[in-house]
């Protein structure tokens, strides 16, 4: 293992302080290491392996389509991209989508159609964009001018388009903002890297008619917290809004890269058209074989049911560890997007984590992340709640 993490070194560059392990191999809500150590996954890669690793049908899937075609360009149709696609806006309840390779991309596009949107109402070049403190939307250069963190942006500055900041679930400080620049709102529906911070119902809700009322797009970020995680397909689907724009990733694919941007029909006519946009590997046959494929699982499976009945659960053996541990301060989150606040370092308690066998990460700088695939069983969760029951009294 170290001959590997010496070869990485040397040749990769350092952008990750990763962890000391390889990852060698997965079966279900289990990985394992080059040496064999056994780990319980409540990471899934950083909510992508919904499905578990190493699903049988899923390998199946892109096993075939690789005998068939990988690639063919979006100068041709594919028969994948079109099963997907179908299959992406009926269970979002969306009109129009476009392929991406990651949740990154996604945002791109999504930036770029709310845009175009304005200027063909207006022709005006200065739109603005409002976007919230804690956000993380990702790393490229339109990503970062709309993440909320100014650490990640103050090196790359200036950025692209005029963002200007408001507060999660204050709907006053998204209210005094706008302006008749303003063209987009765009928001985590439940913000993951800042912190697990769910989205009041009053707030979503109020920037919602907000945006309604003043033709301005409403962009749900949903990368992290959709497909199932929170106990709906999509987590805004909890409240009574529904965004002009959305993007989807992580768990599209469930470990192959795959993202995508969802327009409702007044945007996808008036935004983007043919050469506005493009990826050379987005929406390929191999990546939507694996996303037609773990979307048809996911609801063949009732994954659903599984996040809705085993919520209580997990939120009650959480609960208890706060209960029990001064060193946590509380919980937050929804489904299996869960979050426990520390006044410790949460960083500590990864590694420590490790040692015993849980993977797990953290959010914002004090919150410790549970992100688990959809498929745990009441067994994980006693298992996750005995290892961090190890961890906390030590």
């Amino acid at each position: 293992m170290n001959k590997i993490i010496e070869l990485a070194e040397e040749n990769i560059l350092h952008t990750y302080n990763r962890f000391q392990i390889v990852l060698d191999h997965g079966k279900g809500v289990k990985l394992y290491d080059s040496e064999g150590k056994e780990y319980l996954d409540f990471f899934s890669g950083i909510g992508v392996y919904a499905l578990g690793h190493g699903d049988e049908e899923l390998n199946d899937a892109i096993k075939a389509q690789i005998d068939k075609i990988v690639h063919t360009s979006n100068l041709f149709y594919n028969e994948p991209a079109a099963r997907a696609a179908a299959r992406l806006n009926k269970l979002a309840g969306m009109d129009k989508a476009f392929f991406t390779n990651s949740g990154a991309e996604a945002i791109e596009g999504a930036l770029k159609a709310a845009v175009k949107y304005a200027y063909l109402k207006d022709g005006a070049h200065d739109h603005e964009i409002i976007a919230l403190d804690h956000s993380f939307h990702g790393r490229t250069c339109g990503a970062l001018s709309v993440t909320g963190k100014a650490a990640y942006r103050e090196a790359f500055a200036p950025l692209c388009a005029e963002v200007k900041f408001a507060k999660m679930n204050d709907l006053a400080s998204v209210t005094e903002l706008v302006n008749n620049k303003t063209c987009a709102i765009i928001m985590e529906t439940l913000q993951g890297e800042g912190g697990i911070y769910p989205a009041d119902k009053d707030f979503i809700e109020g920037v919602y008619k907000l945006c309604q009322d003043k033709d301005i797009l409403l962009i749900l970020d949903e990368i992290q917290c959709g497909l199932y995680r929170t106990g709906y397909p999509y987590a805004w689907q909890r409240y009574d809004v529904h965004p002009d724009i959305m993007t989807t990733a992580k768990a599209l694919g469930n470990g192959i890269p795959i993202g995508a941007f969802l327009l409702n029909e007044k945007v996808a006519k008036a935004s983007l058209v043919a050469g506005d946009h493009g990826t050379t590997y987005g929406g390929n046959p191999l990546a939507c074989a694996a996303a037609d494929k773990a979307l048809e699982l996911l609801e063949s499976r009732k994954v659903l049911d599984n996040v809705r009945n085993l919520t209580p659960y997990l939120e009650e053996k959480l609960d208890a560890l706060v209960s029990k541990y001064d060193c946590i301060k509380g919980r937050r989150g929804q489904g299996f997007m869960q979050g426990l606040i520390l006044n410790v370092a949460p960083a500590d308690i990864v590694n420590k984590g490790i040692e015993k066998g849980i993977l797990m990460l953290t959010a914002g700088t004090d919150v410790l992340r549970l992100l688990p695939p959809l498929i745990i069983t009441k067994e994980d969760i006693d298992r996750m709640y005995e290892i961090l029951d190890e961890v906390f009294s030590a």
